[in-house]
């Protein structure tokens, strides 16, 4: 069995040293220990690694990517088939997500233009003008019934 070092397995993965401690903190990856407490690495971490790097990217949480890995036996390292189950049941959550950044972009566009930098009337920080009788409101992107509508 191939193990890296922290440093391999960074220069491998392109993740800092300090994100794979932190990853291994919260329970995402593990490691070994040398006689001289040195961290070492199975080669499989670096699919490992990609998964979770893969999964922030389009969005998920730490916690949401502890889930899946936690759904795998023996914590290994997962696999294409692993990978579809887990992309099918995030597919919801990413429709919605993607709905969400059309919303906020679709007011951009109507804003670009605005230029008028105010928190009472603004579009996108106090849509429809629906708390000025509140003064200055905190900003508003979610659809109403969610958070901050």
């Amino acid at each position: 069995m191939t193990l890296l070092t922290i440093g391999q397995l960074a220069e491998r993965s392109g993740v800092a040293p300090s994100a794979i401690r932190f990853y291994e903190e919260r329970g995402l990856l593990r490691a070994t220990r040398t006689a001289g407490n040195q961290r070492r690495y199975e080669q499989a971490t670096l699919r490992r690694l990609a998964f979770i790097r893969t999964a922030q990217r389009v969005g998920l949480s730490l916690e949401e990517v502890a889930s899946a890995l936690s759904t795998l036996p023996d914590e290994r390292t997962p696999t294409k088939a692993d990978w579809s189950r887990l992309s099918r049941a995030w597919r919801p959550r990413l429709d919605e997500q993607i709905e969400r950044l059309q919303r906020l972009r679709d007011s951009l566009d109507g804003c670009i233009g605005c230029g008028c930098l105010s928190l009472k009337t603004c579009a996108l920080s106090n849509p429809g003008d629906r708390v000025a009788p509140r003064g200055p409101g905190a900003v508003f992107l979610e659809p109403r019934g969610t958070a901050g509508g």
